[in-house]
């Protein structure tokens, strides 16, 4: 029986999606969400991946990404599911996700190798490997919070005390896909700024996927 039998996608409420992001991403907070998709087995939700505007506002209309090109850029910013999936399953969920998106678009996606992720799901569904992003620190506060987030460290100080530690972290790994029909795709990768690169390698990290989530059946 193929993975399509057993499973599907469909679009879901941002509400929906929340409880799994802040309760099962270890990144535990929300990003900006422009589209959330759910994974289903049969009438279950067994996944959540969810896609908003970028961080980096140069990315939003691809100035970041083209030389002479401007698309809505989207960022896959979580991508959660239950941990007893087929291997496959995993690959099957964002590539139905990136057909429902609008088009044409360009999607950009981060792996985290200090939390052991190099990408292998964008390697798998055929993303393009552009390099690695600008590195970033980690801070300890004197209170025991950390924070990875380049801004905003003033504001923290002031919640949480003196920094005790600035930790540098790796550079994550940028992986971008082109949504459109062919000739789209051509001049997205004619225009695109960045040198196109060999895939990553490394072991992958699992994690707790943590708490269980109350899951809402798939009304029809």
């Amino acid at each position: 029986m193929s993975i399509k039998d057993n499973f599907a996608v469909y679009e879901i409420p941002n509400k929906q999606a929340k409880p799994w992001i802040l309760k099962k991403h270890y990144a535990n907070r929300l990003p900006s969400i422009s589209y959330a998709f759910g994974l289903y087995r049969k009438d279950e939700i067994v996944g959540v991946c969810t896609f908003g505007y970028p961080p980096n506002y140069n990315f939003n209309n691809g100035d970041c990404v083209f030389e002479n090109y401007s698309v809505e850029t989207f960022e896959l910013n979580r991508l959660i599911t239950e941990d007893d999936l087929p291997k496959n399953a995993l690959s099957y969920f964002v590539s139905q996700c990136l057909k429902l998106l609008p088009s044409p678009s360009c999607v950009v996606s981060y792996s985290d190798p200090n939390e052991g992720h190099h990408g292998y799901i964008y390697q798998a569904t055929n993303w393009i490997y552009t390099g690695t992003s600008t590195p970033k620190h980690r801070y300890h506060f004197e209170d025991g919070y950390v924070f990875d987030i380049r801004r905003g460290i003033d504001i923290k100080q002031r919640i949480h005390g003196e920094i005790v530690e600035k930790e540098k972290l790796k550079p994550t790994h940028r992986y971008l896909y082109f949504v459109g029909n062919k000739r789209e795709k051509k001049k997205m990768l004619d225009e695109l700024k960045y040198d196109i690169k060999p895939y990553p390698k490394g072991d992958n990290r699992e994690y707790d996927t943590g708490d269980k989530i109350h899951k809402q059946l798939r009304l029809f």
